[in-house]
């Protein structure tokens, strides 16, 4: 099945050194493709993992257990908690 290329109308200015400039074209040239699509290539890779990683989180087998018995068994509310309920209700919020 084909992809749909989303359009690329945003734009993104990047500094180089002549060198790194001539580099980069000459690689592109190599690949059969534009300097932008040569960076894209590689760049967006590396950012979809980067924000994968920040964004998940991972937890020992020990952790998972505990989370799971926490869902399965919470505690009793604390009285901190019950008051901040009330209030929250006493607001008009809705209560659970």
């Amino acid at each position: 099945m084909a992809q749909m290329q989303a359009n690329r109308d945003d734009r993104i200015e990047l500094r180089t050194t002549r060198d790194e400039k001539r580099l980069l074209t000459a690689a592109a040239a190599h690949e059969r493709l534009d300097v932008t699509s040569f960076i894209m290539r590689a760049v967006l890779p590396a950012a979809r993992d980067v924000v994968e990683k920040a964004e998940r989180i991972s937890l020992s087998e020990r952790d998972s257990l505990r989370v799971l018995d926490l869902l399965e068994n919470p505690p009793a509310p604390t009285p901190a908690l019950l008051a901040a309920a009330r209030r929250r209700i006493a607001r008009g919020g809705k209560s659970a």
